[in-house]
């Protein structure tokens, strides 16, 4: 009788252990599935941190040629206000 206790208990300590080893299996696979999901956002904002940049960089140089337009516009200005004002001053 005691030898099939002793069985008996054995066996009920296997079962625990193959469900804990179940368990460990299941969150190893959860985690993996994580794991494949987080490279996959990884890669995402890779990709999109490169279209950004991409746009950043059009849109500096878009900025730089207004900045250099505006420049041109302003010397023209000044130049114009300053023939009017010697027509002005001419007629004086």
């Amino acid at each position: 009788m005691m030898e099939q206790g002793a069985v008996d208990m054995a066996v009920k300590r296997l079962a625990l252990a193959l469900d804990a080893l179940d368990a460990a299996v299941e969150r190893r696979r959860a985690a993996d599935r994580n794991e494949e999901a987080l490279v996959g956002q990884v890669q995402a904002l890779g990709l999109d941190r490169t279209r950004l940049a991409d746009t950043l960089d059009g849109e500096t140089a878009r900025s730089r040629k207004l900045e250099a337009t505006n420049r041109e516009i302003a010397q023209r200005l000044d130049t114009a206000i300053a023939s009017i004002q010697s027509v002005l001053d001419g007629q004086e």
